[in-house]
């Protein structure tokens, strides 16, 4: 997502990424969308919502489906509108955001089980991409390893030489937390 920004006409803007796994409810509609002064006990002085504050540019949203209905339903609307309405408020807020969306589950299942709105399925799949986990994909491990070494250690490093049993066990290994599980690994490895 964040090399999608960065490639892009919006790369002069604002890239935010949010975790629908991670916020209860309540505090991701406000995160997403912003509250007015007084109008959230998690944040009681108000603020922008992300939508808002990433005017112009990108907003990540990982593990979509775990957004509850209520706020797919409001998504849906921004998305239709492209105006939002902070909570404890009436007042519309035109927005200018792309909206990128990632999950690990199969979001079709998910609509036939009634826990995923089909219109904001068909709203978010303008492009979809589907990114294979490691295990299926291995000759992308080294590249991601030597990636990772470079970004920790800086430009103009020299960059270590891999053991070619470490190697066998980088690409021997079912990585079931995918590049993250890969990245903690080697910054890990790195820190030692």
């Amino acid at each position: 997502a964040r090399t999608l920004h960065e490639h892009s006409s919006r790369k002069g803007a604002k890239f935010a990424s949010i975790n629908c796994e991670s916020l209860p409810a309540a505090l991701l509609e406000s995160e997403l969308f912003g509250c007015a002064k007084g109008s959230s006990q998690e944040d009681p002085t108000g603020k922008e919502g992300v939508f808002e504050s990433a005017a112009g540019g990108t907003v990540y949203l990982s593990g979509i489906e775990a957004m509850p209905l209520g706020i797919q339903e409001k998504l849906v609307r921004m998305l239709q509108e492209k105006e939002i309405t902070r909570l404890g408020t009436t007042n519309k807020i035109h927005v200018n955001v792309r909206i990128l969306a990632g999950t690990s589950i199969n979001l079709e299942r998910l609509i036939r089980e009634g826990k995923f709105r089909e219109d904001l399925y068909y709203r978010l799949s303008v492009i979809p991409m589907e990114i294979k986990p490691l295990r299926e994909r291995r000759e992308d491990i080294l590249p991601m390893v030597y990636h990772i070494i470079l970004k920790e250690l800086g430009e103009g490093t020299e960059m270590p030489a891999l053991e070619p049993q470490a190697r066998d066990a980088l690409l021997n290994y079912s990585w079931p937390g995918n590049a993250r599980e890969l990245d903690t690994a080697i910054k890990h490895a790195l820190s030692v």
